[in-house]
């Protein structure tokens, strides 16, 4: 099984939307036992925290099933533990190799590079309000991440460079 670890700020917005939508495409794709997300903090502002209400009903308006989420912070074991870790912008991946100690095996990279957008990140509605169109983008990169992981095998990703 191929573990995908997406990560934000806080935990309850970006990538805990970004572990459901993996998670219910993985579903939709018959893949659910190959590929699996899960989804964390780069901080610890936010811990124990549900998904945020507005980018909660943003996903069940698209019909996604949103179970109870509990935020909790990426830790220097996750890097071993998954096979690619998947952040949502540049103060993200400051914050991961900090805590990972860098990124030996090349296993990080920004959710838009997997949709053919490097350089691109996925914004903030906390601090935009645009929870729709922050929606839109990550079912874009999540979209394509699955398909560009459904044949690979654990160990042989090249996630840095998706």
């Amino acid at each position: 099984m191929i573990k995908v670890l997406m990560v934000c700020h806080g935990n309850i917005c970006r990538s805990a939307a970004a572990e459901v939508v993996f998670n219910a495409l993985a579903r939709q794709a018959g893949l659910e036992g190959r590929l699996f997300a899960a989804s964390a903090a780069a901080t610890r502002e936010e811990i124990g925290n549900d998904i945020y209400p507005p980018m909660k009903r943003a996903l069940e308006r698209r019909g996604y099933d949103c179970p109870r989420h509990a935020a909790r912070q990426t830790v220097r074991a996750d890097y071993e533990k998954y096979d690619c870790i998947v952040g949502m912008d540049d103060e993200n991946m400051r914050d991961m190799r900090r805590i990972y100690g860098g990124d030996p095996a090349g296993k990080l990279s920004y959710l838009m590079a997997w949709a053919g957008q490097p350089g691109r990140n996925v914004e903030d509605p906390w601090y935009t309000g645009n929870f729709e169109g922050v929606l839109s983008q990550i079912e874009a990169g999540c979209r394509s991440m699955l398909e560009k992981l459904r044949d690979a095998r654990p160990g042989g990703l090249d996630a840095g460079r998706a």
